[in-house]
């Protein structure tokens, strides 16, 4: 494995440029500061436990950046990270130029498990690769797995497996990213999947139901909970994975990226954030799309949250309300919240001005700008 990654990183890196274009730092007081390095050491949570440190120095991290989820061709990054490296490497740079300091990146079962049981030693390696690029460029990563977000490329026995041989194999698949991650920096943190969700489905057994456009980013635990209650599920699942990711890193945080369901439902309570479930979870990430006019809703819920860890607003988009109502949810929530991610797309500011505009460009391009000025580096 470390044969095939050094060879592999080698190729890459070989003609890779990080140059990263300097800056002109904003003024404001009210702009978050991302300021740090991966040499600054691992992160860690804070001893009031409440945010985040940099292990060498004990310098406050707040985690600024984006999700990285697809490209500008709404390709996932398994399918061009080795074919296309120059295109990663740019991103990357381009991410850091508008001020990230962290990267969520989403790794697909399909693209990591060649069987139940067997790794996919290629994929291993170009997340080395990744790993030694965020490195590099001065970037944190939020490694999240277990992806099946391409329904159609998740394979055939992976959806045939019960939920025992599921989750075995999923403890497998988390194995081995700890592996290639333990002894990185730049890992922020791994989260253990996706917006799972616990709901049962006896007669279609559909794992991942509910897509998002194309995608299914939505994905069930079990298809049956037999008699356990849905906090059961939830709490075995995540020790299972944690104790995976355990074994091989003792160091890096670990977290589930997961719907605020009292959003929805003003009385819901955290299915993955209870006291019970999240004992071995380091902190609390979240996915908030604000409605218009909802800014304090979305506030209120965020309060459902607070069990005494660190919040990470995982994702977020001006998608259901104005630019404007969504810095006043981000500057709402920073008693509580302790760092906050959107998404990059692999499109500049400079390419959204200069090609012909739909709405969605505009907003894209305008949230960029935002993105960009509301760092102070």
């Amino acid at each position: 494995m470390r044969i095939i990654k050094t060879i592999i990183c080698a190729v890459l890196f070989a003609g890779a440029r990080f140059s990263v274009p300097a800056q002109v730092s904003p003024s404001s007081s009210e702009r978050i500061s991302t300021d740090h390095r991966t040499n600054g050491g691992f992160i860690e949570v804070s001893k009031d436990r409440k945010g985040f440190v940099l292990s060498n120095s004990g310098a406050r991290f707040t985690p600024w950046g984006f999700n990285y989820d697809h490209d500008r061709s709404n390709r996932l990054l398994e399918t061009y990270w080795q074919a296309q490296w120059d295109a990663v490497v740019g991103d990357f740079q381009e991410m850091k130029a508008l001020g990230a300091n962290t990267v969520r990146i989403h790794l697909q079962v399909s693209r990591f498990m060649n069987s139940p049981s067997e790794t996919n030693r290629e994929s291993l390696a170009m997340l080395g690769c990744v790993v030694t690029l965020a490195e590099k460029t001065g970037l944190y990563l939020d490694i999240t797995g277990l992806g099946c977000y391409d329904k159609k490329d998740v394979p055939v026995w992976y959806n045939h497996l019960d939920e025992t041989a599921r989750w075995e194999t999923q403890a497998t698949f988390w194995k081995a990213v700890a592996r290639v991650c333990k002894g990185s920096p730049a890992i922020f943190c791994y989260d253990l999947m996706n917006e799972p969700i616990l709901s049962e489905d006896k007669k279609k057994r559909d794992w991942t139901p509910g897509a998002f456009g194309d995608r299914y980013f939505v994905q069930r635990l079990t298809l049956d909970f037999a008699g356990r209650s849905a906090q059961e599920v939830a709490k075995t699942w995540v020790d299972n994975m944690v104790n995976a990711i355990r074994e091989q890193d003792r160091r890096h945080l670990i977290t589930i990226g997961a719907i605020p369901w009292a959003l929805t439902w003003p009385n819901a309570k955290p299915d993955f954030y209870s006291s019970e479930v999240s004992r071995n979870l380091d902190f609390v990430s979240l996915h908030f799309y604000p409605k218009g006019g909802e800014v304090k809703k979305a506030l209120n819920a965020l309060k459902t949250y607070d069990i005494a860890k660190p919040i990470v607003i995982e994702e977020m988009f001006p998608m259901n309300c104005s630019i404007k109502e969504l810095d006043q949810f981000i500057e709402g929530s920073k008693p509580l919240a302790t760092g906050w991610l959107s998404f990059y797309w692999g499109k500049t500011i400079a390419e959204y001005k200069a090609e012909k505009r739909g709405l969605a460009e505009d907003i894209t391009m305008n949230w960029l700008e935002y993105f960009e000025g509301k760092v102070a580096r």
